[in-house]
């Protein structure tokens, strides 16, 4: 009995060895987020994928952290609109690959994107695509301090908007805007937009949803004197941020429940960062983030194309019945498509699915 207990402990060890390289040993960095569900969850299809999760063989370049030391990104985007079924198209996005000629007397390589999702009509979108950046550019911090500098002007221009006689004053817009300076990518998010990193085939949200009911958004607008009803700010945006919306916000410099204050997260790429999806919400609407990245990655795999990417997921999101205009830009970090992950041959295939990793994810998270 004793040699029976001691041979199924062994298999036991042997199973959980085998099976521990998959899960890793940063379980934050390692496991995307599911992704907000869509307003009708009939509407949102299965997406069966596979993430390949461990390296063929080990990089003997690469740091302690696998971070290649020697990695520069090297930026090229591809975009993509469609109004959907809606009367007229209220979005727009910007995409600028090279920076040189946006910064004076810099050798830093850089690159801008934006997606701008208007309301109330084109003009707040508009006019915040043609203004951020020069913005962000010709602050007094820029480029020394990049959010403060990105935070003035995503202020600047929400004041600008409230000052300009020819706009609609009941125009509005979210921003969600990528600034990257050699390998250091600042995002900026003011609104239910949503930047996601593809990171070796896992998703990793880079901002946060803004909307009304979300707890810590339902805080600061309570403590404001706003109130949500129907899940709508004051009963009248479906936004808890955004730039624009004079009618709403009264005047200037008073304290107001709809902020245009950006959140802010900064991250530096390396090499396993291999591209950006930056959507506005007619696409996280129907579709999690990490289907998207699956979409982008297997469509990089077979044509390397990021505007047919991006061409991919509006179309998706037009078969899952999106009820939105649909903008969508896909930034990759490199010239080659993605490489196919292996599984190392001493250990047998295996693959986990997008849902198995939400799965593991909780399980996780409930330790």
């Amino acid at each position: 009995m004793r040699k029976k207990e001691k041979k199924k402990k062994k298999l036991e060890m042997a199973s959980l060895t085998e099976v521990s390289p998959m899960i890793g040993d940063d379980k934050a960095a390692h496991l995307s987020s599911s992704g907000k569900p869509p307003r009708d969850l009939s509407v949102m299809r299965h997406c069966n994928s596979t993430a390949w999760l461990i390296d063929s063989e080990g990089d003997e370049r690469c740091g302690p952290e696998g971070e290649n030391t020697t990695f520069q990104p090297v930026f090229r985007s591809g975009s993509w609109s469609d109004k959907g079924p809606k009367r007229s198209m209220e979005d727009e996005f910007i995409c600028v690959d090279d920076l040189t000629e946006h910064i004076e007397s810099s050798s830093s390589t850089g690159a801008f994107y934006g997606v701008f999702d208007g309301h109330g009509g084109i003009d707040a979108a508009s006019f915040t695509k043609t203004n951020i950046l020069k913005l962000v550019t010709q602050d007094k911090h820029f480029p020394s301090n990049t959010k403060k500098a990105t935070r003035s002007a995503f202020v600047k221009t929400d004041h600008a908007l409230a000052d300009a006689p020819s706009l609609d004053k009941s125009s509005g817009t979210t921003a969600l805007t990528a600034l990257i300076l050699d390998k250091t990518m600042l995002i900026a998010n003011a609104g239910d937009s949503r930047a996601v990193l593809g990171k070796r085939g896992r998703a990793i949200e880079l901002s946060k949803d803004h909307k009304p009911n979300c707890t810590s958004e339902k805080l600061r607008i309570e403590k404001l004197g706003g109130v949500i009803y129907d899940g709508y700010l004051n009963g009248q945006l479906s936004v808890a941020r955004a730039l624009g919306d004079w009618h709403i916000k009264g005047t200037k410099g008073s304290l107001c429940p709809l902020s245009c204050e950006p959140e802010l997260e900064e991250i530096v790429l390396t090499e396993e960062d291999e591209f950006l999806i930056m959507g506005c919400d007619g696409l996280w609407d129907v579709m999690s983030s990490q289907c998207a990245v699956t979409m982008v990655r297997r469509e990089l795999m077979q044509h390397n194309d990021p505007e047919r990417c991006s061409q991919a997921l509006v179309k998706e999101a037009l078969q899952r019945n999106s009820c939105d205009n649909l903008t969508v830009v896909v930034v990759c970090f490199s010239k080659e498509p993605p490489p196919r992950i292996e599984i190392p041959k001493s250990h047998k295939r295996r693959s986990i699915s997008a849902e198995g990793l939400d799965l593991l994810k909780g399980v996780l998270n409930d330790l």
